[in-house]
């Protein structure tokens, strides 16, 4: 690399980009190599603690650093890494520097500080500031792109969105509105700016790249770091009026006192969004997450699942959930469930099961692995087996073992119904909103009850779908029960979802060396707690309120676990389902990859229109030529 030097300004020509460093505001002005911008980066940070609000001032001259990291001045300079440092006044710490590392194929910007807070937001590429101009507020980097690929299932479906449009990424969701974006919890920590607009809402467009003659069409941004350091529960993309930042949200859940550095938010240039998450998915490997799955994987894994989770809808559709999206007052479901209406998750039960595979069967559908889906247990933090639903569930996971199959159990992650407050994390009342995964006894709690789950003695299941990962605990008010008593090191929002995970994850191979543990985690630091990725809930609409097709949407969500976790298996899903017509080309989808999954039996749930015998068929001849591929050698179909 070559640094240059005129007035006002020093500029870092790459092989991958120019980087053009001015003074008023700091910034680093980003390029193609040909000189196109990308974005005039802010090279101000705040770093909020809790009581008090990060602000710089006394602002001065970034300047840039040789590899020696001697000043540069005015002559050029060759050298094979460049720093550019900018240190600020700060209102609530006694040193703040932000440092963005220049690299031949990419950026790495940090900022660091020294004192003492508690973490609340983190914001890069902008931040409140007082200027020497007396400019004053917030400061951001400019947008000169036109879109933004965000690699996780939203409602509204939004693959490839306008570069105005916000964004997040992260642990935390449900289905209320504005958190329908954590489908995948974790989703790969990567946004993937891009030159030109979607077409539609699951639209990758294409763009010239070096094979064409011109600059990659794609600027990925990506946040690495060794998973214990990703302690935000949201990663946020906040545009305004043509300039964005990203925050991140530490929750007033992280303690400093000395130093603190972010995470290394790398800007690297792409050919498009799937190289750009394979390549996020090698600066965290290099950043030490697992290169692959670190369990062998077992031939039964790949089998054919059958969830009864849709077929249980299906019977007994939950209140609330109108077939189709409530335009008027009048299309809305119950608010309360009226007594003595059963809902699906009353009909996880033994008997219901057992009709449901003997219907299957009766087509020539026969599944390679059951999942008992919500609810088999008398209370979810327990995972207690609930006699009444399932008297007597180790025999009944013997016959299916007798009959060549295996069975999964449905894990509820983070819910607390059962368990001692001590085992707890609470609200500001005192009361338990999710289980704490530091609590000692919560850890042997999960351990003693795995074994029970899975091992010969118990149970004798053969692993989990692990589901509700995106109801991590939030909150600064929320915290450990004063009975547990404090852990300075303490694991918060993604840490601690991979921490839980893998004490789930260990538990079950050492009750079963080859337990399956499926989750919707596809962040390349969960490979080592996870051996399938299951695609998740299946959305509806794009944001003109127009059907985007089913299957579709399990083709693109299967691109990103493909990027992000290659050696992982992919579980299609398949829930829920609008109608027939849509159930059938999701059936179809799923035999070009990944591992086929049926979750009905007798009805698609949303229209209740019944699945006839050529339907089943459709399953059977799907699963059939599926199974070929696997006798054949051909595990790469099942695979991510």
């Amino acid at each position: 690399m070559r640094i240059t030097a005129a007035p006002g300004t020093r500029t870092i020509h790459a092989d991958a980009y120019v980087l053009e460093v001015r003074a008023d505001p700091p910034r680093a002005v980003l390029a193609d190599p040909d000189g196109r911008i990308w974005s005039h980066l802010s090279l101000l940070a705040s770093v909020d603690v809790v009581g008090a609000a990060d602000e710089s001032y006394d602002v001065g001259a970034p300047t840039v650093h040789d590899a020696a990291g001697a000043p540069v001045g005015g002559d050029p300079v060759d050298t094979p890494v460049a720093e550019v440092r900018l240190d600020c006044g700060s209102t609530a710490w006694g040193r703040r520097r932000t440092t963005l590392r220049c690299l031949p194929d990419r950026l790495e910007l940090t900022v660091e500080v020294a004192g003492a807070g508690v973490l609340t937001d983190v914001r890069l590429l902008g931040g409140r500031a007082v200027l020497r101009t007396g400019a004053g507020g917030t400061f951001r980097s400019s947008v000169e792109y036109r879109s933004v690929f965000v690699p996780t299932p939203t409602e509204p479906v939004d693959l490839v969105r306008p570069a105005a449009s916000a964004a997040t990424l992260g642990v935390l969701g449900d289905a209320s509105p504005g958190r329908l974006h954590a489908v995948f919890s974790p989703p790969p920590l990567c946004l993937v700016l891009g030159r030109e607009p979607a077409a539609s809402a699951l639209d990758v467009p294409a763009t010239p790249g070096p094979a064409d003659g011109g600059a990659p069409g794609w600027l990925a941004l990506g946040l690495v770091a060794p998973v214990a350091a990703l302690r935000l529960a949201e990663l946020r993309y906040q545009p305004l009026d043509g300039g964005f930042l990203l925050e991140l949200d530490h929750d007033a859940h992280t303690a400093v006192d000395g130093t603190w550095r972010s995470p290394a938010l790398v800007l690297r240039p792409a050919a498009d969004p799937w190289a750009a998450l394979a390549d996020h998915r090698a600066d965290l490997v290099a950043a030490g997450a697992p290169e692959g799955p670190v369990a062998p994987a077992a031939d039964w894994w790949a089998e054919p699942i059958f969830c009864g989770w849709g077929a249980q809808c299906a019977r007994a559709p939950l209140p609330g959930e109108p077939a189709a999206h409530p335009y008027f007052v009048q299309d809305l479901g119950p608010a309360v469930v009226p007594p003595g209406l059963p809902i699906a998750p009353d009909l996880a039960r033994q008997d219901v099961y057992d009709e449901l595979l003997a219907h299957l069967a009766a087509h020539d559908v026969v599944p390679g692995t059951v999942v008992v889906d919500d609810r088999w247990q008398r209370a979810y933090g327990t995972a207690e087996v609930d006699p009444e639903r399932w008297p007597d569930l180790r025999a009944w996971v013997a016959a299916r073992h007798a009959a060549g199959q295996r069975v999964l159990l449905w894990w509820k992650a983070w819910d607390p119904e059962g368990l001692p407050v001590e085992e707890c994390l609470v609200d500001a009342a005192g009361r338990p909103v999710a289980v704490d995964p530091a609590s000692p006894a919560y850890r042997e709690r999960v351990r003693r009850t795995v074994a029970h789950l899975l091992g010969p003695d118990g149970v004798d299941a053969d692993g989990f779908k692990v589901d509700f990962t995106q109801r991590a605990p939030a909150g600064h008010s929320v915290r450990r029960h004063p009975a547990t008593g404090a852990a300075a090191d303490a694991p918060w929002g993604v840490a601690a979802l991979h921490a839980l995970l893998g004490d789930l994850y260990r538990a079950a191979k050492a009750a079963k060396p080859d337990a399956l543990v499926v989750t919707h985690t596809p962040h390349p630091a969960f490979a080592d707690v996870c051996d399938m990725v299951r695609l998740n809930d299946v959305l509806e609409r794009d944001t003109a309120g127009e059907v985007v097709p089913l299957a579709d949407q399990m083709r693109v969500r299967r691109s990103i676990a493909r990027a992000a976790l290659p050696g992982h298996l992919v579980d299609t899903d398949q829930w829920p389902m609008l109608d027939l017509a849509q159930w059938r080309d999701y059936v179809a989808a799923q035999a070009e990859g990944g591992v086929p999954a049926l979750y009905y039996a007798e009805r698609v749930d949303r229209s209740q229109e019944p699945l006839a015998a050529e339907d089943l068929a459709l399953v059977a001849r799907s699963w059939a030529a599926y199974r070929t591929g696997l006798r054949a050698g051909s595990t790469a179909e099942a695979r991510a």
